[in-house]
Formats: C-alpha cells, structure tokens, sequence
C-alpha cells in the first residue's frame, strides 16, 4: 500500500449548545430546561477529528474569533492529531449554534452563527495554497462562504490533489465547481436538491448520481443512512452496505465520520470502493455514541470491526 498522504480540510468549526426542554419557550418567556450541552461542531471541524482520530494527518483551514470557543477548538484538535491552519479574526467571533430539543418528541430547532468562518475569503486560500498542493486529499463543505470552497478545489485540482466536495448544507452551486470534484458525497436530501432528482429508492440515487457525472463530477458518493452509501462513477454502480456496530444512539455527525472515514482511507491509498467500505464502518461506530467529534472512533476500533 502506497505511503498515506496528508489531507486537508477547509471548513468551519462552531460551539454546540445544546438546550432541552418540555416545549420551545413562547416570544417574552422565560422557562426552565432539564439539561444543557456544550460540545465541539461544525461539519468541517468534525470531520477533521474524524480522520486525525484514525490517524491520518490532517490540516484544517478556518477562522476563529479569539475566545473561549477558540479555546475549545484547537484543544479538540489537539486532542484529535489535527493542525490546525487558523487565520485568526480578533474582530469577529468563534462560531456557536443553539439547539433546542423538544423532549417530548426529541426534535429540534436550530439557529447557527458562523462568526468568523463567514469571513473566510479566496485570499485566505491563496495564503495556504501551499498547505494545499501538499495534500494527497482535499476536502470541503458549504458552511464556509462558496467563493473560497471554489477557488481552494482549483488549487487542489491544479495540483493533482484527490478533491471531496461534501454539498452540506445544501445549497445552489456554480456549474463550474463539479468538474473539480474527483468525488462528490451528498445525502439523500442534498443530491435531490443539486439535482432534481427525486432520491427515495436506490434507483433515483443512480439517476441523480449520472446527473451529478453529468455536470463533471468524476463520482458520486450517496449516503444513504441505514442503506449504506451508493459508489457510482463511469462503470461502475455498487451499493456498499451500513456496518452495524450495536444499538443506534445519535444519527448527528454520522455524515462527517463517513467522510473523514472516505478522506483518510484514500489517503492511506485505498481504492475508492473499498474507502466507502471503511467510511460506512467509521458513520456505523459513531452512531453507537453520543455527540459529533467525541463520538468518532479510532482506526483499532474500525479495523476490529471490519476485521
């Protein structure tokens, strides 16, 4: 197997504060919760403890504000094997997101302030171009602003980086982004939206994967929850199946473990199909867990199980 290569991951990290209680409290009232949660977020940021945890080495590009959420970040880097590459924005504030959990019925409402990842800029790519065209893999989202998720694939693609878009959250895209994209990995949800196509069977995931492979991309990745993720580029269609790793505890975070999983096991110099594979035991180990980072394993624990 060939040597691993560094990844890096642009994206963005926010502060989880976690609220539950009995009902969303009305405009002009105060009402008591039963619990409170802080924890580290941010699809980007998770999925770069996702892959440091599996031991690869990984760099992660955002802004922070300097703050005791800043302080929680690069500790959970820290923690995870994760370098940071953080342009620090003294004028603006580390991102944070409130979430109120209905405890009857366990759903939520959730309001997210980026902070100072909305500020992230193309000139801020340009200053870790280098970092950049170092990696063996790239990988960005969409909480960031689109411009600098756009001009850092360029620099990957014209480096002959491996490039993952993850279109999370969904969002409108520039046509010209697919073609930078050697692997795209939309949930069920986002590759209706990028495409039109409606995904509720394993065929309507086929269909808006050509569709994807249309626009340029060079695969599709379709996660596809307790299915499994759908592997489909010229030639080739397999559906790869869920890995159970014992009872369902939380389903948050479950997408950014399969792509720190899918970054680190390309990295490692997998083929992409068994990269999937290796994804798909990583989302099933976090799911057993409570929490986004603290809940992604480490590459014993994904290795015992696929043994």
């Amino acid at each position: 197997m060939a040597a691993q290569k560094p990844i890096v991951i642009l994206g963005v990290f926010v502060a989880d504060t976690a609220y539950r209680a009995p009902r969303a409290p009305r405009m002009g009232e105060t009402i008591l919760g039963s619990s409170f949660k802080l924890g580290p977020g941010g699809k980007g940021s998770n999925q770069a403890v996702a892959a440091g945890k599996l031991g690869a080495d990984v760099s992660f590009i955002t802004r922070l504000g300097r703050d005791p959420f800043a302080d929680m970040a690069l500790a959970t880097w820290r923690d995870a094997g994760v370098k940071p590459a953080v342009i620090e924005t003294p004028e603006s504030y580390t991102g944070a997101a409130y979430i109120f959990v209905e405890e009857t019925t366990g759903n939520n409402a959730i309001i997210v302030c980026p902070g100072a990842a909305t500020l992230i800029s193309p000139a801020d790519i340009e200053a870790n171009a280098a970092l950049i065209r170092g990696a063996g893999v790239f990988v960005t989202q969409l909480e960031q602003p689109i411009a600098a998720a756009l001009k850092a694939l360029q620099i990957a693609r014209d480096a002959g980086v491996a490039t993952i878009l993850n279109p999370a959250p969904a969002a409108a895209l520039p046509a010209e982004i697919f073609p930078l994209c050697d692997y795209v990995t939309p949930n069920e949800t986002e590759a209706e939206g990028l495409t039109g196509v409606k995904v509720d069977s394993l065929d309507g995931a086929r269909r808006a994967a050509d569709v994807l492979i249309g626009k340029g991309a060079g695969a599709a990745v379709v996660t596809l929850g307790e299915k499994g993720a759908l592997y489909h580029a010229v030639g080739v269609s397999e559906l790869v199946p869920a890995v159970d790793a014992g009872p369902v505890v939380e389903t948050t975070g479950a997408g950014d473990a399969f792509n720190g999983g899918f970054a680190a096991a390309l990295a490692r110099g997998e083929d992409p199909l068994a990269a999937v594979r290796f994804a798909c035991a990583v989302a099933g180990v976090s799911v057993t867990r409570p929490g986004t980072a603290p809940s992604m394993p480490t590459l014993d624990e994904v290795r015992n199980l696929l043994g």
